[in-house]
């Protein structure tokens, strides 16, 4: 038997697209951390529907879990759909749930974005110990004459 490659209708089309999308936002929503960020990662590609899914699931009332998905997937967008994904994160920290603020404030911070409101990031060389030099040479141990009463020195 021959496989035949059947050819899809613009109908047909965009009915596999909608299952398509319908399918990864439940991935969007999964309780494994891999299947999440593996979806957001798709939807990302996915231009303005990607964008749409990607932006209902933050400023949505889901779980933090799936905010952070969100939030990877708009960080991940390429070309021409990360200014717009720049923009979602932006109202994500004019957002009136704290937990929508916080995820978008970390994803542009890791963006490099300067942030408002945000803690200035921590120099990591801002305590430093001092190194102290270790003679190698062995220190004479201290005897005492116990005759005398006095401490006499010996070396080897």
């Amino acid at each position: 038997m021959e496989s035949e490659k059947r050819i899809l209708t613009g109908r047909e089309k965009d009915e596999s697209a909608i299952r398509l999308l319908e399918k990864l936002y439940e991935q969007l929503r999964s309780s494994d951390a891999s299947n999440r960020r593996r979806a957001a990662f798709h939807l990302s590609w996915m231009q303005e529907d990607g964008l749409e899914i990607l932006k209902d699931a933050l400023f949505g009332n889901d779980n933090v879990t799936t905010k952070n998905a969100a939030a990877y997937g708009l960080r991940k967008m390429r070309g021409r759909m990360k200014r717009m994904a720049l923009e979602v994160l932006d109202q994500g920290l004019k957002h009136r749930d704290g937990s929508t603020r916080e995820v978008s404030r970390n994803a542009l911070q890791l963006l490099g974005q300067k942030v408002p409101g945000a803690p200035a990031p921590q120099k990591p060389g801002a305590k430093r110990t001092r190194i102290k030099e270790i003679s190698h040479e062995r220190k004479p141990r201290l005897r005492i004459d116990t005759r005398r009463g006095i401490d006499t020195r010996r070396s080897r």
